[in-house]
């Protein structure tokens, strides 16, 4: 099993840039690949980025692609979620999760592991 702890949340005017890390615990981390999810209020949860073990593949929603990078640096135990050109409608509560598998995409219920979420909050 293992454990996520997301950070790096705040509040930002668009245009604006942040940087949300989660750090796992538990297990071995280059066993799990990663996703980033969000969900903002009355919204589902949806996929943002996703990375593979190794960090050699990754996936991107088309809403944020060539705004937001995904990386991880498996011997700090942490994944990255690099927002720029911030927009008002990426405001929302961003989670990490990790499963064992890896799929391009994959969706919130085929992860096995949850962190507790940060918010994020883009002004106008």
């Amino acid at each position: 099993q293992v454990q996520l702890v997301e950070s790096g949340g705040g509040s930002v005017q668009a245009g604006g840039s942040l940087r949300v890390s989660c750090v796992a615990s538990g297990r071995t981390f280059s066993l799990y690949a990663m996703g980033w999810f969000r969900q903002a209020p009355g919204k589902e949860r949806e996929l943002v980025a996703d990375i593979s073990h190794s960090g050699g593949r990754t996936y991107y929603a088309g809403s944020v692609k060539g705004r937001f990078t995904i990386s991880r640096d498996n011997a700090k135990n942490t994944v990255y979620l690099q927002m720029n050109s911030l927009k008002p409608e990426d405001a929302a509560v961003y989670y990490c999760a990790g499963d064992r598998t890896y799929k391009s995409g994959k969706e919130a219920r085929e992860y096995a592991y949850w962190g507790q979420g940060t918010q994020v909050t883009v002004s106008s």
